[in-house]
């Protein structure tokens, strides 16, 4: 089992740190260099964390659990037009990146007032792509609970974000965080901070959760080595215009490549001894024809 983390530290002999990840069997899933300062996003056994610890001292440097690392978390927005105005929706998701995951906005076709808000099977199915989905609602009480049939039947923990309190069992969500709502500017207040950061406490809560539930049974293969070997195998990613032409999830990894021109190739990737096709289920995403790959739980070859 691996444990994502964040290390933070100085250019000068970070080296040693990227030495020692490749010693214990780990990977580097991102790496940013700004100036003289490097943060590493890094996967290790869980075993080996205090080695990870202990020379990002040594370094003078920090480092971090990060729960939310190689996920992929859905914001949802009702519109992303004026009625829903998305300052709040562009403010979350960039907080939540902070946190190491990696967000996308989506916003549904027909949410301008509570009378004609909709979701499609479409619109479903992309969202329960991702491992998390945040739906950023309004500032009326009333209109949130009116439109607690947008992801009520959603099959992935939801979290809703709105102005007035809640109880998220009312609206049958897995968690309800208020601070936010209607809100025509960016979230630099104090009280707009506070909210951010325990909606990210939240979501780290829940994927924590996830990841336990996951450990019953276990994946056959590590998501972040999976993402290594297409990457290794797969020279067309080197060419993905994209920050991240793979994105890690809990349960596999999307690859931007357009499915029909690559899937067969991503199938017969070998990992580990088995060929990628045999132990994941490999599908076209919602996502511009992506490649999603979700791998199956040992109990799936028994």
């Amino acid at each position: 089992m691996y444990e994502t983390m964040t290390y933070t530290g100085g250019v000068h002999k970070h080296y040693e740190m990227e030495e020692l990840i490749e010693d214990l069997g780990g990977f580097i899933l991102q790496k940013n260099e700004s100036q003289l300062d490097i943060t590493l996003t890094i996967a290790i056994p869980s075993e080996d964390t205090d080695k990870i610890e202990k020379k990002a001292k040594e370094l003078l440097g920090a480092v971090e659990v990060s729960p939310l690392a190689s996920t992929e978390i859905a914001v949802v927005s009702p519109t992303l037009a004026h009625q829903h105005l998305p300052h709040a929706a562009c403010d979350i998701a960039e907080y939540m990146r902070r946190y190491g995951t990696k967000t996308n906005m989506i916003g549904l076709a027909r949410g301008a007032g509570k009378g004609i808000a909709q979701i499609n099977k479409e619109e479903k199915d992309l969202i329960e792509e991702h491992d998390l989905a945040i739906f950023s609602l309004g500032s009326f009480e009333e209109c949130i609970r009116k439109k607690k049939f947008l992801f009520e039947d959603i099959n992935i923990p939801v979290i809703v974000t709105g102005s007035p309190v809640i109880d998220a069992d009312e609206i049958n969500a897995n968690a309800y965080i208020e601070g936010f709502g209607r809100i025509p500017r960016r979230l630099k207040r104090g009280e707009n901070i506070r909210a951010l950061r325990k909606l990210a406490n939240t979501a780290e809560t829940i994927i924590s959760k996830q990841k336990e539930d996951l450990n019953d049974d276990p994946l056959i293969i590590s998501p972040v080595i999976v993402k290594i070997a297409i990457e290794r195998n797969v020279p067309e990613v080197e060419h993905v215009n994209s920050p991240m032409a793979i994105v890690s999830q809990l349960d596999g990894v999307r690859v931007k490549l357009p499915y029909d021109k690559f899937h067969e190739e991503i199938e017969n990737v070998v990992v580990e001894g088995y060929r990628l096709g045999d132990i994941a289920e490999i599908k076209k995403s919602k996502m511009y024809d992506h490649i999603l790959v979700k791998i199956l739980p040992e109990t799936a070859i028994i």
